[in-house]
């Protein structure tokens, strides 16, 4: 486990509480060890949803005025969805900095629900460490290129459909690969291809991974429909 004082100067934030981020990366296993009570993220992932909920909203409000309120809704419930951000977490390499117990068995970079309570605590240790103003500069700078480039499109998920109907089919899975990625980090595009007993049956493009696997397979499935016609 590192240093949390690392990844805080990594976002040049000048702590003013170290106990706050600490127990913002604290799982309540570590309790049993430690002999301790609610010493763990449990108190402070309660107050980080919340302010992540306020930024989110007004952010998308803001940036997105192509979007109605249901259009609103789905950007938002998507953006604070786990798999979003345990993928923020991972990006950050949260998962580096988490206590756990002896108790704990799992790999934590491959726990969405652990890094997911992680991010939310962290943002509520920064709200109480450095005020609101700061979570929201924070939470933007994060935060704003995904909301910009969100289409309501990315909300189908054509992977779980490729899985589905292959299999359904056969027994082999589906494999996906990055065959190209260009741009600054600020806008980078991929292009993803996805395999079925290593040929070929689909490509996407999009501004993330998870983006161009997801075109990807939607390339796929149409084929597929093509060829039933």
């Amino acid at each position: 486990m590192k240093d949390i004082v690392e990844l805080l100067k990594q976002f040049n934030i000048n702590y003013h509480d170290i106990s706050l981020y600490e127990m913002a990366f604290t799982h309540s296993s570590f309790n049993a060890d430690a002999k301790t009570k609610h010493h763990d993220y449990e108190r402070l992932e309660f107050l980080g949803d919340s302010v992540l909920g306020c930024v989110v909203s007004e952010l998308a409000y803001k940036s997105r005025s192509d979007m109605n309120q249901g259009d609103l809704t789905k950007l938002k419930s998507a953006l604070v969805s786990t798999k979003s951000l345990a993928d923020f977490a991972r990006e950050y390499h949260f998962d580096e900095y988490v206590r756990v117990g002896h108790s704990f068995a799992r790999n934590i970079r491959e726990s969405d629900n652990v890094l997911e309570d992680v991010f939310e605590a962290f943002i509520g240790a920064m709200f109480l460490d450095q005020g609101f103003v700061n979570a929201r500069k924070f939470l933007i700078s994060t935060l704003y290129r995904d909301i910009q480039k969100f289409h309501l499109e990315d909300l189908q998920d054509y992977k779980s459909k490729l899985q589905e109907a292959m299999q359904g089919e056969h027994r082999e899975s589906v494999t996906y690969e990055i065959i190209k990625e260009s741009g600054p980090a600020h806008n980078k595009h991929f292009v993803s291809r996805v395999l079925f007993d290593g040929i070929e049956i689909g490509v996407g493009e999009g501004s993330t991974k998870k983006a161009a696997e997801q075109m990807a397979a939607k390339s796929a499935l149409e084929k597929k429909v093509d060829k039933v016609r």
